[in-house]
This record gives C-alpha cells, structure tokens and sequence, in this order.
C-alpha cells in the first residue's frame, strides 16, 4: 500500500506539514552510519594524534550542532524544542570503521528522525574532514534510521538493526578516543 505523502498541497505544491492538531507525544530516533578508514587514520582518531585535534570530540560537538539546525538545513523540516540529543562512536578496529550513533528525543507534535539523521552525517562528515589530510579514501556508509518511537506510527526498529552482529565494537567514552574502561 503506498501512502499519501504529507509534503505537497491537492494541486502538488511543497508545503510544511500542518501538526498543529497532533498531540504531543515523547519522541525519540536513533540514527547510525560508518565511516571506513585506512589503519593509520583509525591510529590517528584512537591515539588523539591527528593534526587537527581530537577527532570524535569535535564530531561529536559538530553533530550536535547539526541536530539542533536541521530545521535550517532541510527544506520544510519543522523547527523543533529538543529535550535531549547524544551522539556516541563505536570503533571495529577489525573492520577499520568507526559507527556513529545519533539519538534524539522531544515531547511534541512531530518526530526527531530527521535531526537524527543529520546529527550522524555531520559526525561523520567531520571525521573525515579532519582526516581528509591522512587519506582521502575514507568511505562514509551505511546512514540510516535505526530505531524511533512515539507519535502515530509508534515504534519502527529497522530490519538492520535486528541482523547487526554484536560483539566487535567498543564503545568510545572521552574526547580523548580511548574506549570505555581502558583505564
């Protein structure tokens, strides 16, 4: 069954979806993407050593950021009163990819999927401007909606998310780019 979309008018013009007589509801989306690099930039991140600094502290900052402007950066998007918003990495060393995972959250007329989303690719999209001077090859993969909940539609967990393999990751704790208990 394919569904009406909400984004144009009866005569097709692009119009912001009216949500004034939604009821608000917690909201929450959780975003992920990956960013493939070469052994020596996944060295460079982990031991803080890249020229511009410390890599997933600024990205996680500048996904922030991006968070909170997705209403300025995608057409007809609804400026939004956010309650909360994180972004964490988990590196596969064995993979050479670092995962970063965007989660937003709201009470209110409309959902954060799209802030979400945001959220990750600027993560990502930082990370290899910070590295583009290491490698250039770096890969960004993958970006999708993981998981969201309330408002009309409930809860979506994405198909991928049920498959992901476990295991090889390890959470990345500080600005400083060591993993969570390696104390």
């Amino acid at each position: 069954m394919i569904e009406k979309l909400t984004h144009f008018d009866p005569e097709g013009r692009a119009v912001m979806v009216d949500v004034t007589a939604k009821t608000d509801t917690a909201r929450t989306a959780v975003a992920k993407g990956r960013i493939r690099v070469s052994p020596p930039v996944l060295r460079a991140i982990l031991e803080g050593t890249a020229k511009k600094g410390d890599v997933l502290g600024v990205a996680r900052v500048a996904g922030i950021m991006a968070v909170k402007r997705t209403s300025e950066l995608i057409p007809l998007c609804h400026p939004l009163m956010l309650g909360s918003c994180s972004l964490d990495f988990h590196v596969d060393e064995k993979a050479c990819e670092v995962e970063a995972v965007c989660t937003a959250s709201l009470t209110g007329q409309t959902g954060v999927e799209m802030e979400a989303l945001t959220g990750v690719s600027v993560a990502l999209l930082t990370i290899y401007d910070m590295c583009k001077a290491l490698d250039k090859r770096m890969e960004i993969t993958g970006i999708h909606l993981a998981k969201k909940t309330g408002g009309k539609s409930g809860v979506f967990v994405n198909d991928a998310e049920c498959s992901a393999p476990e295991g090889n990751e390890a959470r990345m704790d500080g600005p400083d780019g060591r993993r969570k208990g390696d104390d």
